[in-house]
């Protein structure tokens, strides 16, 4: 005979064990942290046995003992297969939602321009967008899937390339007037814009390196420091001088005429790419996959 109270604690402990904390579990089940503790400590009783440790590195965490980790990944699937069975109960009504997230300057400028195509050919699903500069904590739930331009490496994710990356110098028409050259001339009466966001080991050129390359090491370097990317970006579009930044994020500016991309003969590739990146729980959701799968066949094509 199955018991409710059982189900229960089974809830509690895996909300627990994916978010590392009481609280985490508490705001996704609805509930008091407390609660979700008593929860936990009941099927301790019942098992005979701890499930969970403390322990402390920066901030309080719960990890589960290794010797039920298997045993959590049969709960992690069966509980999901649960969720399966009530959807097909529900039958076209229900509805699966996906947290994505990604920084600011990659949503406004790269993702939202294509997430109209996902939606109308997956109806079904909800995606729900989590804006934020800060790396999501995909391992302890704080969303689905991630969009990243880094090294690739993450510990604990699962990640899947998605595109290289380079950089490129772009100004708005604004200050480079129809049939006439960006040579060192023009370049020397601009003001330069510097993106001063960190990018370790991404081999993003200065503008030192970018002006030498050109042949212009003439040039005056004088110009604007700005240590987001998202206002380097809207300070080319406004006119207010000639920037370097992540192709991927203007490529859509350059195609509708906001931006001109200068010296395009040169490449400076980034040893950064952009990468989807997903927790071991998130692997097993389909609604997951498939956004997935989506993205990684229509990345290229036109927003």
């Amino acid at each position: 005979m199955r018991s409710l109270n059982r189900l229960k604690w089974l809830h509690a402990f895996e909300a627990a064990a994916r978010h590392g904390s009481f609280t985490g579990a508490a705001e996704e089940l609805g509930v008091t942290p407390a609660a979700v503790g008593q929860l936990v400590r009941s099927l301790e009783e019942w098992v005979g046995h701890p499930l969970m440790t403390r322990t402390r590195s920066g901030k309080q965490r719960l990890v589960v003992v290794a010797e039920v980790r298997e045993a959590l990944q049969d709960i992690t699937l069966g509980l999901d297969k649960l969720e399966s069975g009530l959807k097909k109960l529900r039958g076209r009504r229900a509805r699966s939602v996906i947290v994505v997230t990604a920084s600011q300057v990659l949503m406004m400028n790269w993702l939202m321009s294509r997430l109209n195509h996902f939606a109308e050919q997956h109806e079904d699903i909800d995606l729900r967008l989590d804006v934020s500069d800060r790396h999501s904590d995909l391992a302890h739930g704080e969303a689905d899937i991630g969009l990243r331009c880094g090294p690739g490496n993450w510990p604990g994710l699962h990640s899947t390339w998605l595109m290289d990356e380079e950089a490129v110098v772009v100004c708005s028409p604004l200050i480079l007037q129809a049939g006439e050259e960006p040579d060192g001339g023009w370049l020397n009466k601009q003001k330069l814009i510097y993106d001063d966001t960190p990018h370790p080991g991404a081999n993003m050129p200065s503008w030192e390196r970018i002006l030498s390359t050109l042949g212009y090491a003439h040039v005056n370097q004088n110009g604007v420091h700005i240590n987001s990317t998202s206002a380097v970006i809207l300070s080319a579009l406004s006119g207010r001088g000639v920037a370097i930044v992540r192709r991927a994020l203007v490529e859509q500016s350059i195609e509708n005429g906001q931006l001109i991309q200068l010296y395009p003969t040169y490449q400076w590739p980034l040893t950064w790419s952009y990468y989807m990146v997903r927790s071991e729980h998130a692997l097993g959701r389909p609604e997951v996959q498939i956004f997935h799968d989506w993205l990684l066949a229509s990345h290229d094509l036109p927003a």
